[in-house]
């Protein structure tokens, strides 16, 4: 027998159905999203089945991780269409909780969780208090949910080494696993935020990637000037018609700037291109 998607909205009776399951030596999977979902996110579900008896996703568009209001207001909703791409998978519960759920006192008035040395750079550079918001929101959904797996997307790399520092540092029981990046025939990453590129735009950002691969080809290649290299990439991607703002070989485990030691490194990426931003990274070993 199939399972049946069960879609709440109260933390009480997901707390009281998630309880029956601990009882019953079940272990629990959390995916959480913000929606909108795609391949990407059916892949995260996915690789939360093969880990765990029991699968939570949740999806809620947190407030406090946008750093601009009309980018909150105007992120893709489509719940009706996301009940049912998840209810074609065993996925034992949809949790889309409203904001006075998650945060009783008001998102503007609620408390801060603050990660202070994985978020300075990067991403927490242009998007300042983008990961405030996204370890203030986890935290939430982690304490209501309590399970032993959380699973993210790979394409959110900062956010992945964030959410790592914070189970281990707030000592939570509670196992990341990461998913790889699901791209489109033309590598260009899977995103929500895609469907708000133009026909042109659409045409241009798969050379996003190859640029990045381009530079990982390099590396391997025995050229290790990466100020170079990332200072040509930004010129070029410019040209293109990308608005860069960053291109970075980073330290694979902690984002600092690697030394001709390392081995395990990551480039990671961000642009926009029109009025959207795009993301992306690859991680490799030399």
């Amino acid at each position: 027998m199939e399972k049946e998607l069960d879609v709440m909205n109260d933390k009480s009776l997901l707390r009281r159905q998630i309880h029956s399951w601990k009882e019953n030596k079940e272990s629990v999977a959390y995916v959480p999203t913000m929606g909108s979902l795609h391949e990407g996110h059916i892949g995260l579900v996915r690789l939360a089945l093969s880990h765990a008896d029991r699968v939570v996703v949740s999806i809620f568009i947190n407030p406090t991780q946008f750093d601009r209001r009309e980018d909150f207001k105007t992120y893709p909703s489509s719940l009706d269409l996301d009940i049912s791409k998840l209810s074609d998978i065993p996925v034992d519960i949809l949790f889309a909780p409203n904001i006075e759920t998650i945060y009783p006192f008001g998102a503007e008035d609620a408390t801060v969780i603050s990660e202070p040395s994985l978020t300075k750079n990067l991403c927490g550079k242009y998007r300042p208090g983008h990961f405030d918001g996204v370890a203030s929101v986890l935290i939430r959904f982690f304490n209501i949910i309590q399970p032993d797996i959380a699973v993210f997307g790979q394409k959110d790399y900062q956010q992945i080494l964030v959410v790592k520092r914070l189970v281990k540092d707030i000592n939570l029981p509670i196992k990341i696993l990461s998913g790889p990046i699901q791209r489109e025939v033309d590598g260009l990453a899977m995103s929500s935020r895609n469907q708000f590129l133009s026909d042109r735009e659409r045409l241009i950002a798969p050379e996003f990637y190859k640029f990045l691969k381009n530079i990982v080809t390099q590396i391997k290649e025995n050229n290790r000037n990466f100020y170079e290299l990332e200072k040509e990439s930004l010129r070029k991607l410019q040209a293109k018609g990308f608005k860069p703002e960053y291109v970075k070989v980073c330290h694979a485990d902690n984002l600092q700037e690697p030394n001709n030691e390392d081995r395990n490194l990551v480039l990671i990426a961000a642009v926009k291109l029109g009025k959207v931003r795009l993301i992306d990274n690859i991680c490799f070993s030399l």
